[in-house]
């Protein structure tokens, strides 16, 4: 693999992007070996395509994701924004704040950044307090088109708001989200995959996050052939906080994957990971790769990272990677954890002992398991449609 240099935006300055992989070339290969050390770069040129070897890509079905690995420009219909609920938030595309956090570290991501117009810049006004959502539905034309996206989420000082990105229809569709949480700002950002099964998405979410600020950031991922969303949270402020949910149900054949990194980097920051993943079917596959880094300057860090996958059916297969890099030893706490098994049969001798059957014992324990994470999103109507959801995927295990 080459060795990406950072080319910054024009309006950039070059400081303030700094390449780690950069700094050992002169000293020869070197081979990366945590998430803080990946190499950024603005220009796809600089990434070799993946071969499935790397460490980045080794889990993932990289031939599938062919059509977006590909130096050419996209289809401008590949998808459709609705932005009735958002438009009085729109900022221009070419804001100073596109790029502000945001570094490609992959070569879809990358992509992205050279060909996907800059047209959706939501911006939450400072010390405005939204009581409801604002949802961005975003609607594939067809797996035939190939589109490249990105997106920029900013919620200005003092702030409060919810938005969700809800995907649907089908498509071939690389997305950079970049979100940036003003000092004081409290920001709940979901991507909500429902794609139809032959979608292949692949998604780079960066986050900064100020002093005294909070994020909460859910992956939701039901539907798509191939769903692939990476979120990275930096904690930069002194006391902000960040919150990193995923929930995942994957069927036969189905390929949902997403590779999370929360950087503390501020004093006195609080971070939290919790992704949940059903399996059932034949092929059925998800990855989570978690690394958690707190740094030198992270002193008074509360931290932890979890990953909980139950696979309902033979023939389904979870790969669950925690990782825990610590460079100060001054933290109220960190740690990680995962987990990949079958039904708990205590639970359900626990269930049938009172009289319930096994099928529906099967459904309590599914139902209790996920919707931990759907409980969080605090957006009623959301919570029922998702739990109607997975009602609907154990009622065609149980078929």
């Amino acid at each position: 693999m080459t060795t990406p240099t950072t080319t910054p935006p024009a309006s950039r300055s070059s400081s303030a992007h700094v390449d780690p992989a950069a700094q050992v070339a002169d000293a020869g290969f070197v081979p990366v070996q945590t998430r803080s050390e990946r190499p950024h770069s603005y220009e796809p040129a600089d990434f070799d395509a993946p071969t499935g070897r790397e460490v980045n890509w080794k889990h993932t079905p990289v031939a599938k994701l062919a059509g977006l690995l590909a130096d050419e420009p996209a289809d401008a219909d590949a998808v459709s924004y609705g932005l009735d609920a958002v438009e009085a938030l729109l900022q221009p595309g070419e804001g100073d704040a596109y790029g502000e956090f945001f570094r490609p570290e992959d070569l879809p991501s990358a992509l992205a950044w050279k060909h996907g117009p800059r047209g959706l810049h939501i911006q939450v006004p400072a010390e405005a307090e939204l009581d409801e959502p604002l949802i961005v539905p975003i609607e594939g034309a067809g797996v035939d088109k190939r589109g490249f996206g990105q997106i920029l989420i900013e919620a200005q000082p003092h702030s409060r708001a919810t938005v969700v990105l809800d995907h649907s229809g089908s498509a071939q569709y690389a997305q950079n989200v970049e979100i940036i949480v003003r000092d004081g700002a409290n920001l709940t950002v979901i991507s909500l995959q429902r794609w139809d099964d032959d979608a292949v998405h692949a998604a780079a979410h960066q986050a900064t996050v100020g002093a005294d600020a909070t994020l909460k950031h859910f992956v939701i991922s039901f539907g798509g052939g191939v769903v692939r969303v990476n979120p990275s949270l930096e904690l930069t402020g002194a006391g902000s906080e960040g919150y990193l949910y995923g929930l995942s149900y994957a069927d036969a054949g189905q390929h949902l994957e997403s590779q999370v990194y929360l950087h503390h980097k501020g004093p006195h920051t609080k971070g939290d990971v919790l992704y949940k993943g059903a399996l059932q079917g034949e092929s059925a596959h998800s990855v989570w790769i978690g690394d958690v880094l707190i740094g030198p300057d992270a002193t008074g860090t509360d931290s932890y990272e979890a990953n909980r996958n139950l696979v309902l059916t033979e023939g389904a297969r979870a790969d669950s990677i925690p990782n825990l890099e610590i460079e100060t030893g001054d933290i109220l706490g960190a740690g990680h954890a995962s987990a990949t098994g079958r039904f708990d049969d205590e639970q359900l001798f626990y269930l049938q002992a009172r009289g319930i059957s096994e099928e529906e014992a099967r459904r309590l324990v599914v139902l209790g398991f996920l919707s931990d994470i759907v409980q969080r999103l605090g957006i009623p109507s959301l919570e029922e449609e998702l739990l109607a959801a997975i009602e609907t995927e154990l009622a065609e295990v149980n078929a």
